[in-house]
């Protein structure tokens, strides 16, 4: 085994859509950033990025049920949904920037317009999803959203959800002409082809972090093995951004800063159900979305969503969700237990106690059948045939735990399950790592402009980034939950570039 040693002002660590948009934004501000990407396996885009491993909703919070939580008055709490909503606003500022540029030389390659539904039944049910879009219709972000109670018009959005149904089944359901479906695996690849076309950028495939350790003048020293011969080699950093999915919290475990005390995962796998028969996937065009079951989590909210990778469209339904020790799709079935640290048991115990329902969901999903699991499918598609189907595993999540004080007198360490992305970062600005799951990969130009904020802020000046940054997203410093008309602005020229509906 050979042994060598380089040196670079950034190590991005994983190679999904976070390292690359990272990177690439990275490298649009300083061009003459030394930046490497390290990656386990033999291609970007493996894992949570790929294409078949996500739902590739666009996520804009525009048919996600969970993120519309309803109060015990009866009124519903947008909020949540409004920060997703506008966080897209910053990916889609980012691609368009991209294409403009000829970075991208086809949006079509990753993104297509897709509406976006919530469907429900039960008159409780309907009776939310009526208070949902009064809600949401009033807000400048949800200009254009429609609803109806009515069979036969909710048959010319989605036919397959009407066809079959019981019409005496009360039902409702809202639409969003302007989503999207992105394939974030196609995404990924754009990205990283871009980055190394550019001077300073390397990418490392089979190469695995085995060891992060800071040196006293600040840098990382980043042990990596050749997962192919053995060989090592060691890299020098002075920024290491850990972005690689379920691998990344083992990854800040072994940096030791402080700010990972007390972190913890739980792995959530999932399995879809896909269709590939022309005749049914190309009569159904939007992503429907309905209500969760008791307990679940967020990425286990049903869907049924039409899916374009590869230039072939096809139909996904699930995920259901299961139970694997593993953190990664490929993975060890010991990357739980190698987690388990003195510092986080009583986080994950705190968190075990508190989510029982959860528990019981996930053990309730591993048990269905395949009987079971279509049942759950006729529910949205009363027609459907299980012959047209068959089973797909779905990317590893790891939902995040994270540590915090009690209230009250007796002050002591809990756990809090985090169904979002958390963002971890040393105090000395020098690393940070990104765990959790949904909405991920549509945010990720979101969650690089924090890191930005939060690590780079002292180039965030007019004569430093300032100026190359507000070219990449012009709405930099605006809140498009308030200003109606940087809303609308922005979103008109990004759907122009990016070839997808506006209203």
């Amino acid at each position: 085994m050979t042994s060598t040693s380089t040196t670079h002002d950034i190590v991005l660590i994983g190679a999904g859509i976070m390292s690359a948009t990272l990177g690439v934004m990275l490298k649009e501000l300083d061009p003459s950033l030394s930046i490497l990407m390290v990656e386990a396996l033999g291609d970007c885009a493996q894992e949570s990025s790929d294409g078949w491993n996500n739902a590739g909703t666009g996520h804009a919070a525009n048919c996600e049920l969970n993120y519309t939580p309803q109060r015990e008055d009866g009124s519903v709490d947008i909020s949540k949904a409004l920060e997703v909503n506008t966080e897209f606003d910053i990916s889609r500022q980012l691609w368009a920037y991209l294409v403009r540029r000829g970075a991208i030389p086809d949006p079509r390659a990753f993104i297509h317009p897709c509406p976006h539904m919530s469907f429900v039944w039960g008159e409780d049910n309907v009776a939310f999803l009526r208070e949902r879009y009064k809600t949401m219709s009033a807000h400048h972000c949800y200009h254009g959203m429609e609803y109806s109670e009515d069979p036969a018009v909710i048959a010319t959005w989605a036919p397959l959800i009407i066809e079959g149904r019981d019409p005496a089944q009360p039902i409702a359901a809202t639409r969003m002409a302007t989503g999207t479906d992105v394939d974030y695996g196609a995404l990924t690849h754009l990205l990283v082809h871009h980055l190394s076309s550019r001077p300073g950028f390397a990418v490392r495939y089979d190469s695995r972090v085995t060891d992060l350790d800071r040196q006293d003048d600040g840098t990382w020293r980043i042990a990596v093995k050749d997962v192919q011969d053995g060989a090592k080699h060691i890299v020098s950093a002075r920024f290491v951004f850990i972005g690689a999915g379920g691998g990344a919290l083992p990854l800040l475990q072994k940096s030791k800063i402080p700010e990972a005390k007390g972190y913890g995962g739980f792995p959530v796998s999932g399995i879809w159900l896909r269709c590939d028969v022309d005749a049914v996937s190309h009569r159904h065009h939007a992503k429907v979305y309905g209500k969760a079951a008791s307990g679940s989590p967020p990425m286990s909210v049903p869907h049924l969503d039409t899916r374009i990778i590869g230039g072939k469209q096809s139909l996904l339904f699930g995920p259901y969700a299961g139970f694997s020790t593993k953190f990664l799709k490929h993975g060890s079935l010991t990357d739980l237990f190698s987690t388990l640290k003195h510092d986080n048991i009583i986080p994950l115990l705190d968190v075990a106690r508190d989510n029982i329902e959860l528990t019981e969901y996930l053990i309730g999903q591993v048990m269905q059948s395949a009987d079971h699991q279509f049942a759950a499918l006729k529910e949205f598609f009363p027609n459907a045939v299980q012959q047209d189907w068959k089973k797909a595993v779905a990317g590893q999540r790891v939902q995040t735990i994270a540590p915090h004080e009690s209230t009250g007198w007796f002050k002591h360490e809990q756990g809090k399950l985090e169904f979002g992305t958390e963002v971890v970062s040393a105090a000395d600005k020098s690393l940070v790592a990104l765990l959790g799951a949904s909405p991920g990969a549509s945010t990720a130009a979101f969650i690089a402009l924090e890191i930005l904020q939060r690590c780079f802020d002292a180039k965030l000046t007019d004569d430093a980034w300032l100026p190359g940054l507000k070219a990449i997203i012009p709405t930099y410093g605006i809140d498009l939950k308030q200003d109606a008309n940087a809303c609308r602005t922005t979103r008109a020229a990004t759907a122009a570039l990016l070839k997808i509906d506006n209203v």
